[in-house]
């Protein structure tokens, strides 16, 4: 018997505002929620027929209440992991993109709670940090990696 392994696919992006910090997500710390509690990127699963840019447009759309363009999100990185998430899927996909100057004070966070860190910070913060969320602005500091 051959089991069909279903395929997770999502996007994030690292989100920096007008003053070069990072805009990211305080996740909510309450039963069923993918990383509680962790710190991690704004993003989520990608609905069917769906592009990954359309995706990330739609997401942080209706994660911030503050509309970000799609020709102003850059393509950054893929990620690619073997994990279960709530729905059972084990080979999940991710695509990473940035956005940059986004005015923090137009944003109204309706997932989680905003958290807003220098880059000078982010090392300290690493064991807080979702797996995709250490994945993306991994990408993000070390391009090269």
């Amino acid at each position: 018997m051959v089991t069909m392994l279903r395929r997770g696919e999502f996007t994030c992006a690292v989100l920096i505002d007008t003053f070069g910090r990072f805009l990211l997500q305080q996740r909510d710390n309450l039963p069923g929620i993918v990383h509680p509690g962790k710190i991690g990127l704004f993003g989520g699963h990608r609905e069917c027929g769906e592009t990954y840019l359309q995706c990330i447009v739609r997401e942080v759309h209706e994660e911030l209440s503050y509309f970000i363009p799609p020709e102003r999100f850059e393509y950054l990185a893929s990620y690619d992991t073997t994990d279960i998430d709530p729905e059972g899927n084990t080979i999940i996909h991710g695509e990473f993109f940035v956005a940059r100057d986004v005015p923090v004070e137009k944003i109204m966070v309706t997932e989680g709670t905003l958290f807003i860190a220098e880059l000078g910070e982010l090392s300290a913060l690493e064991h807080r940090l979702s797996p995709s969320g250490k994945a993306g602005l991994t990408a993000f500091i070390e391009p090269s990696r």
